[in-house]
């Protein structure tokens, strides 16, 4: 049983209240609790020594790290972070100045999105380091982009490049909360969601969730420099079209739009963002499933990206 499996068969029966507008299944919860103009947001995430950082991995990383996977699932929502909780469990034999610079990067990234970080608890792990972050923030009321909107014929859109994060920006990546507020505001974005376990995995969350499929054109998928360098420096490495597919850790937004939005939206994100690309990848379709266009015509995909206990 994956990671997925084991949600699904957890999230069946979950209690529930009124003031729960989406539950389980999306990048966060939306609660609302009678505020007149926005939604709550509330996350949860974790990074663990071994799964998502090394003993070697410099410190203040690991903190930067620790927030910005919950950040990022706050701006797949076109939300606001306010508040943090942290948890970090760690071995009986740990070094105290180490900790404080694992904080010093969480620290320094909460106060770059004016993030305040009210608590948390300590507690002792055996072996591994790990440390959970509990994030609340807050959505304008109409505005949160969930995953389950997407629509046949929307157009596919992916911000940045793909693949080969673990030759380092897995740990230093910037979560994209002002990009996804700006397509939020301007444009009638009708799913999105951050990209954490690769596109071909990511992607199908929305297509489950819209009850829908999509056709990707291969030569359309921003492959990253490094993606292509490390399948050139080892003869073991993935193919970089596959590494972009299927590596995970890109934590760029993935989202679709109405067709007749694609052209004006690629403007006027020129315009605003001119430093970061952004690439119409494919489109939506009816057909349930990934398909794959390339110059041998359209072909089912199969392969998913990462996920936990596979």
């Amino acid at each position: 049983m994956n990671e997925f499996e084991l949600i699904e068969k957890l999230t069946r029966s979950l209690p529930t209240n009124k003031s729960v507008v989406v539950g389980a299944g999306d990048d966060c919860a939306v609660l609302d609790l009678g505020l007149p103009d926005r939604l709550l947001l509330f996350k949860t995430d974790a990074v663990v020594e071994g799964i998502h950082f090394q003993k070697d991995t410099p410190p203040e990383k690991i903190g930067h790290k620790a927030l910005a996977r919950c950040l990022s699932d706050i701006a797949a929502m076109a939300g606001t972070p306010t508040a943090a909780l942290v948890t970090i469990a760690l071995p009986k034999t740990f070094d105290p100045a180490l900790i404080e610079k694992i904080y010093d990067g969480l620290n320094t990234l909460a106060r770059q999105h004016d993030v305040a970080v009210v608590g948390g608890e300590t507690t002792t792990n055996p072996e591994h380091m790990l440390i959970s972050i509990s994030l609340l923030g807050h959505v304008p009321r109409g505005k949160a982009t969930l995953r389950s909107g997407a629509e046949v014929g929307d157009a596919i859109f992916v911000t940045g490049e793909l693949g080969g994060s673990l030759a380092g920006r897995h740990l230093d990546f910037l979560p994209r909360l002002a990009e996804a507020r700006w397509l939020a505001q301007h444009f009638s974005i009708h799913a999105m969601m951050d990209l954490s376990d690769g596109l071909a995995g990511d992607l199908r969350h929305i297509l489950k969730a819209s009850r829908v499929g999509a056709e990707l054109l291969t030569t359309a998928i921003p492959i990253s420099r490094a993606a292509k360098l490390m399948s050139r420096a080892e003869s073991s490495a993935k193919p970089p079209l596959l590494a972009a597919l299927t590596d995970g850790e890109d934590f760029e937004l993935l989202f679709t739009v109405a067709s007749k939005d694609a052209v004006p939206l690629m403007d006027a994100w020129k315009k605003e963002f001119p430093e970061l690309p952004l690439k119409c990848i494919g489109k939506i379709i009816a057909h349930e499933g990934v398909h794959l266009r390339d110059q041998r015509g359209v072909r089912p995909f199969n392969v998913h990206g990462y996920a936990h206990f596979s």
